[in-house]
């Protein structure tokens, strides 16, 4: 089993460890490739891995479709992939990727203990920060018109009606509901920050429920303060909605928040302040899950060439990098200082009760498909609610019976 709860809890506090390199310690003579996310954390890591030479990286936001192929192929078309803890496992139910034990004893002593992701007692991974989407928001507009940071979604509804009859940005709110991958997690931070469960113990759905049918009409409330394109709107495109000043609020990944003070490409720097992602409920955790992300070893090349790999991204996971890239990430590794944009995401790692961890199952992975594949319908007004969480189940139980996950 993954160990994310000792992962969540070292984002809260600073990290000491081992000394920094100057460069990289040995000159890498053998050709390594990654295939990982493309955003500013890992463009980070792959520049301090290329310090190695004969170093490739193709850094690109749709990854997760791409890995379990490419590591599939034999050889492998990657010796290194960038994974998280939503994107791992159909990699280690092909048996594409390899244990790292052997590799961590030879060259990375240094590593941290909540680092090493184990599954099934194996270290699969090198865990290099923790992610989660959390609250971001225009302070000085909130001063401006006095509002309070809201800690709900009631209260983000409410901030958002506020802003927009001050009529201070071209919309209130931005979140990440691209149809496909985005839109469903939104919504399984929404479902989960209402109490729900996806599946049952045989893996049979339980999404057509009350917190389902609630989690589907937040979002739509939410869409009522939101650029009418929200179904294009991903990651980088609600970064740039805040880098030009076109919003005011948004639950955004953690890893985007050094992207508002860039001084390169935003025109609200020093204006963005971040906070623990709202709750659904009074009571209830903050409507978002945990992730992690880390490095991991394809299985399909030569011995030589994954501890080339291995060696190449110790490089990429040390002191120095952290150092010159501090506001990138909410880091695991030695030598990171939590600075100002963190601190929504420590907030939200240590909110009581505490958001859960987005779970490594198959199941989880078919159904987030089908999210992605369903949610709009409602948003649309296609579908009511409790037709689109019936289809949502059917076509998870189809996908499902094929993995052989539930009985036909």
């Amino acid at each position: 089993m993954i160990r994310i709860t000792a992962l969540a809890a070292a984002g809260a506090v600073s990290l000491l460890g081992s000394a920094a390199h100057a460069e990289c310690s040995f000159e890498n003579d053998t050709p390594v490739s990654l295939l990982s996310a493309g955003f500013e954390a890992w463009k980070a890591v792959s520049d301090a891995m290329a310090e190695c030479g004969n170093f490739q990286a193709e850094l690109d936001q749709e990854f997760r479709t791409k890995q379990p192929a490419a590591f599939a192929a034999n050889p492998s078309l990657y010796a290194l992939g960038g994974v998280a803890n939503g994107t791992i496992t159909p990699l280690v139910n092909e048996g594409t990727i390899r244990p790292l034990d052997d590799l961590v004893a030879e060259h990375g002593q240094h590593l941290n203990e909540n680092q090493l992701i184990r599954i099934d007692g194996q270290v699969m991974a090198i865990g290099m920060m923790v992610n989660t989407q959390h609250l971001m928001y225009r302070a000085d507009i909130f001063e401006d018109l006095g509002l309070e940071v809201p800690e709900t979604w009631d209260e983000v509804l409410e901030a958002a009606a506020a802003i927009r009859e001050a009529g201070v940005v071209d919309y209130p709110l931005g979140a990440t509901m691209q149809t496909g991958w985005n839109l469903g997690q939104d919504f399984v931070n929404m479902f989960y920050g209402f109490g729900g469960e996806f599946v049952d113990a045989q893996n049979m759905p339980t999404l057509n429920s009350e917190a389902g049918v609630n989690a589907l009409q937040m979002m739509k409330a939410m869409t009522e303060f939101m650029d009418p394109e929200y179904l294009v709107s991903d990651s980088t495109y609600v970064q740039q909605q805040f880098q030009q000043g076109r919003i005011a609020m948004a639950n955004l990944w953690g890893s985007r928040a050094g992207a508002m003070d860039n001084e390169a490409e935003s025109d609200v720097v020093g204006l963005v302040e971040s906070a623990a992602a709202p709750k659904a409920t009074e009571d209830g955790p903050p409507a978002t899950t945990i992730w992690w992300d880390g490095v991991v070893v394809a299985q399909n090349i030569p011995d030589e060439t994954a501890e080339a790999a291995f060696r190449v991204a110790m490089e990429g996971l040390d002191q120095e990098m952290v150092e010159n890239n501090n506001d990138a990430a909410v880091w695991l590794i030695p030598g990171y200082e939590p600075t100002r944009l963190a601190q929504g995401a420590i907030a939200t790692l240590q909110a009581q009760p505490n958001a859960r961890a987005y779970p490594s199952t198959t199941a989880m992975g078919l159904m987030h498909t089908a999210l992605g594949n369903g949610v709009a319908a409602f948003l649309t007004g296609d579908k009511t609610a409790e037709q689109t969480l019936e289809d949502i189940e059917a076509e998870y139980l189809t996908a499902a019976r094929e993995a052989g996950l539930v009985d036909g």
